[in-house]
């Protein structure tokens, strides 16, 4: 197996576990800072399912290929998701982010000015 392979193949991994992480909320923990979780109970619905529903990638917003960054808009307000890698325990990065068993996924949902 060639490094491009490989390199490849653990990269499409990784979007893939993104994806259905962000999809589903499932197979990580999901987080909103302090101004998302003051927000209403309607626009914060709205803001989690366009999380879920995200899939405009592109060099700009997406430069390592993983799908673990978007940006979008509800309610006149600018949002950010990221996902971050942590080891099992959450104390450290994941070594490998491909890797479900060795890797627990975090996603934030941010208002863009809590950046």
């Amino acid at each position: 197996m060639t490094d491009d392979f490989a390199n490849s193949t653990t990269l499409r991994r990784i979007q893939v576990l993104n994806d259905f992480f962000r999809a589903t909320f499932l197979g990580g923990k999901v987080v909103v800072t302090a101004g998302v979780a003051a927000l209403p109970i309607d626009v914060k619905a709205r803001v989690l399912l366009q999380v879920q529903s995200f899939t405009s990638f592109n060099v700009d917003n997406d430069p390592h290929g993983e799908h673990d960054f978007g940006s979008l808009e509800v309610a006149g307000e600018k949002f950010f998701w990221k996902i971050d890698y942590y080891d099992v325990l959450c104390e450290f990065g994941s070594e490998d982010p491909a890797s479900p068993e060795k890797t627990t996924r975090f996603l934030t949902i941010m208002l863009a000015d809590e950046y």
